[in-house]
């Protein structure tokens, strides 16, 4: 037990320190938690634990809180929205993709067909715990990549389970007929949503308000918590994954009044457990199998990337721009935390040799090392491939600019307030994350930028703080509270005028202290009105 807690402490201390270096750097703090687990191993000798399942619940409940927390952004209305984004999206990426990778492994570097086989459904995978964390970190999850992207993981993690099975049923030399496996699955998939959307969402709704109408947060908190775990040992007890009862569960809460309580609260516990998942990620790395068989992992590293880069942005394409489809498949291009899973089960079923899956583990944790470095320059990589000038924005321009009106979006909305703006001759700009808009206020002869008015650098670059104003005409709720609470953290000292279409958009709003918030159903039956006062009465009534 000493041992355990002293651990700990080093785990705690190491990370710490690591992590503020880096951070003074601009670096992940990913990598710092994967650099204090491979420090740990060798500090300890603790190589023995890299088979420890006890080790492995602890790292994985990492994943279950990001995904918890994803569910938090994604409600039945929203799923429903993105059915393309996850079904279609997300089927024709995973299969396309491991097509291709079986192919190559098989035909081209003569692997065997069932090793081909797993390494094809693993690669396949992208990270959820590194590309969720920074997509809602950067609040880029709003934008139309981190949608797109969001989508395609949610199906990833989905997909998981079919191949779990798949390997299950390959393990077990065909015990039961793959009919009857996917029949019991199915019935267990439909035991675990009826149970958790019906009786669950009661219980869950419930359990929220009693223990909110208390005010005590420790109450509220342990309720939190024993929902999250509750619905994670509920799936895995009908072999699931921990992480997709998490993800239901936070769906079913995103539906309720509590979910933006219920995310500021559990995202310390979020970040500790997926601090601890990397740190577990780290301790499995071998140093000196790394270092001599090192260009042999970049090499297959880059060439997953590649493929996988092309992959997705062919699929996207055909649907979306071209900014779009690259930045989302940059962004996926990597490979995922449930690959160890995968290979864990073909090691277990003697379906993968021991030397290959020790290299592809390895080409797994250089990948999500990797990443995070990757990620922050995505917009970058986009704008010098697509050589658009509205793509990148002068900072110079702004160093002196100030009184001017910043109006987010230029969409039907957008379009009438540039107008009237117009009109008053008075100085403004748009912004908008969506290309086409973009280019058609340039077309307008008009100053637009392409860009993310939820990102910080976004806000300095356009000298927020010394506009006179910013209005802001999205559609999109989440895009809309994003934008605002980015604001209001930049400066307080500002007019924000935001428009809402509707009470619940309105009541998702009034936490943050907006300035001016203007509801369009009202302004139009004020209007109404007034119009009607203006008018001649056909006949006069005595």
């Amino acid at each position: 037990m000493d041992s355990t807690l002293l651990y700990i402490v080093m785990a705690l201390g190491v990370s710490t320190v690591l992590n503020l270096f880096l951070k003074r750097m601009g670096v992940s703090s990913i990598i710092g938690y994967i650099i204090t687990g491979t420090i740990l191993v060798y500090a300890f000798d603790l190589r023995y634990l890299n088979d420890s399942h006890s080790l492995e619940y602890v790292g994985e409940f990492g994943i279950v809180f990001l995904m918890f927390t994803i569910g938090l952004e994604i409600s039945l209305e929203k799923m429903g929205s993105m059915k393309k984004e996850i079904f279609l999206n997300g089927f024709m990426q995973v299969g396309f993709t491991a097509l291709v990778v079986y192919a190559i492994s098989h035909y081209v570097f003569g692997m065997k067909e069932i090793s081909a086989l797993v390494l094809a459904l693993a690669f396949a995978l992208s990270s959820t715990a590194v590309v969720l964390s920074y997509l809602k970190n950067s609040k880029e999850i709003h934008s139309p990549y981190g949608q797109r992207a969001t989508g395609i993981l949610i199906f990833q993690d989905i997909a998981v389970i079919p191949i779990l099975i798949l390997f299950g049923f390959l393990t077990t030399g065909g015990d039961h007929s793959i009919g009857i496996i996917l029949r019991d699955t199915a019935l267990s998939a439909v035991v675990v949503i009826g149970l958790l959307f019906v009786v669950g969402k009661r219980v869950m709704t419930w359990l929220l308000k009693f223990s909110a109408s208390s005010e005590v947060d420790e109450l509220f908190m342990g309720s939190v918590l024993f929902i999250v775990v509750g619905a994670s040992l509920l799936a895995s007890s009908m072999g699931f994954t921990y992480s997709l009862g998490a993800f239901v569960a936070g769906m079913i809460i995103a539906d309720t009044k509590y979910h933006h309580k219920v995310e500021v609260d559990i995202a310390p516990f979020k970040d500790i457990l997926l601090g601890t998942f990397f740190i577990i990620v780290g301790m499995k790395i071998d140093v000196v199998f790394f270092m001599n068989n090192i260009i042999l992992i970049v090499g297959i590293f880059a060439l997953v990337l590649v493929l996988k880069t092309i992959i997705i942005y062919v699929l996207l394409r055909i649907t979306s721009e071209h900014s779009t489809s690259l930045k989302t498949a940059l962004a996926l291009s990597q490979v995922g935390e449930f690959s160890f899973v995968i290979f864990a089960v073909a090691f277990s079923g003697n379906l993968l040799e021991p030397e290959l899956g020790a290299l592809f583990i390895l080409v797994v944790i250089f990948s999500m090392m990797v990443t995070p470095f990757f990620l922050t320059r995505i917009n970058a990589i986009v704008d010098y491939f697509t050589h658009e000038e509205y793509m990148s924005l002068d900072v110079k321009e702004f160093s002196t600019r100030e009184n001017h009106v910043i109006v987010c979006g230029y969409s039907v909305v957008g379009k009438f307030v540039a107008k009237d703006l117009d009109m008053l001759e008075a100085p403004y700009i748009i912004v908008d994350n969506s290309p086409k808009h973009v280019q058609e206020a340039l077309d307008r002869g008009l100053e637009a930028y392409l860009g993310d008015m939820s990102k910080l650098s976004m806000l300095e670059a356009l000298h927020t703080e010394s506009s006179a104003a910013v209005i802001v005409t999205l559609d999109n709720i989440d895009k809309k509270r994003a934008v605002c609470e980015a604001v209001l953290n930049h400066t307080k000292d500002i007019n924000l005028i935001v428009k809402v279409t509707s009470l619940e958009h309105k009541n998702t709003l009034k936490d943050l202290g907006v300035d001016i918030i203007v509801d369009g159903k009202k302004e139009v039956a004020r209007v109404l009105v007034e119009r009607m006062l203006t008018c001649q009465l056909k006949y006069n009534i005595k």
